[in-house]
């Protein structure tokens, strides 16, 4: 009964069963938790629910079917020196940042790392990394010597 509810929630049925077992293996690390264990089913229904709604918001789709290949799109070269002139300029802005923001916008930004990365290398919560970084991008966008890039 409870695959027969994953399989409604999910596209195809291994992805019901990795659903099911998650939402089983959740219920299983609360089982201390639940007050009444003749109201398990609901609970694990409630575990599938929420599970796949976690599991929907994190999904990133970054391919899409097509009839023909677009296009590359050409990006005329610009000028080395301005190239550089740039870089530097960005990097003293960075360097203006408080040292946190200046810390997880470069981890962000130039290490590539996720907001989740981010956040166990610094040992903060996600939260913080999300509105520390939003505030640093706006320092930055505010900076006079960046003005002509905008």
């Amino acid at each position: 009964m409870l695959l027969r509810t994953a399989r409604s929630l999910t596209a195809n049925r291994s992805d019901a069963e990795d659903l099911l077992q998650t939402a089983l293996t959740k219920t299983y690390v609360a089982w201390d938790r639940i007050e009444d264990h003749r109201a398990l089913d609901g609970y694990v229904r409630r575990a599938l629910l929420n599970t796949r709604t976690s599991q929907w918001r994190k999904r990133k789709v970054d391919e899409f079917a097509c009839e023909e290949m677009p296009e590359p799109q050409v990006v005329p070269a610009g000028d080395p020196a301005e190239q550089q002139a740039l870089h530097d300029a960005m990097w003293r802005a960075i360097m203006r940042l408080p040292a946190r923001q200046r810390a997880m916008v470069v981890l962000r930004y130039y290490e590539d790392l996720s907001e989740v990365q981010t956040a166990e290398v610094l040992g903060v919560s996600v939260g913080t990394v999300k509105s520390a970084v939003s505030r640093a991008l706006g320092k930055l966008r505010e900076d006079p010597e960046l003005g002509p890039v905008r």
